[in-house]
């Protein structure tokens, strides 16, 4: 003789095989979709589009974010010491107000030293022209602010004369909101300091 109590048997186990059945493919629904939000958030961070003339869309490949940084802080040091230490008496104004933008009070009070010793007064009155000959800097991008040493060349023209000195540097540099044009890089040089100055003799300097 059948039973009421066998049939509910059975459903509450069909139920619970439903249950568990649902429960597992949430489970694994929800493994795949973490899996495939990962993939495509390391895809989305490795590459850029840009827009064309066009309109068509240009993926890009991105470098890692350390190798940019040290690109764009070496970038940096160098158009630092160019509009510092490149100069003249037509130009001189012109370039420090742009080398000024790209470091903070430290650069500012070397500026206002050189000023008040009178070199940017000699610089016009004996018409002189200072030269950056080259610029090599190490930087270390692993922990901000980051360190760096930059050692300098340049040539002082006076007439008949020329003298070449070399100038080593040391700062840090700290990440700030991007300036265009003023500091496209988005980087400021603090603690800044001339450490050495010496002058080379031009056979020197040519065999390097």
């Amino acid at each position: 003789m059948k039973t009421p109590y066998k049939n509910i048997y059975t459903i509450l186990k069909l139920n619970r095989f439903i249950v568990l059945a649902v429960v597992v493919g949430a489970v694994i629904t929800s493994t795949v979709s973490v899996i495939l939000v990962f993939k495509l958030h390391r895809q989305i961070m490795n590459s850029a589009f840009a827009v064309s003339t066009d309109g068509s869309i240009i993926p890009l490949k991105l470098v890692s974010a350390q190798e940019n940084l040290e690109v764009e802080a070496l970038a940096h040091l160098e158009r630092f010491h160019t509009y510092f230490y490149h100069i003249d008496a037509s130009n001189y104004e012109k370039h420090l107000e742009k080398a000024l933008w790209l470091g903070n009070s430290t650069v500012d009070a070397l500026y206002r030293q050189k000023k008040a010793d009178g070199l940017y007064n000699r610089l016009i009155q004996y018409s002189l022209i200072q030269k950056v000959v080259s610029i090599k800097s190490k930087v270390d991008v692993q922990v901000e602010p980051y360190a760096f040493e930059t050692t300098c060349i340049f040539e002082i023209n006076r007439g008949s004369i020329i003298d070449t000195y070399e100038l080593n540097t040391t700062g840090k540099l700290i990440k700030v909101d991007r300036n265009f044009p003023n500091n496209t890089h988005g980087l400021l040089i603090t603690d800044y300091y001339e450490k050495t100055l010496r002058k080379i003799d031009n056979e020197t300097h040519n065999e390097r």
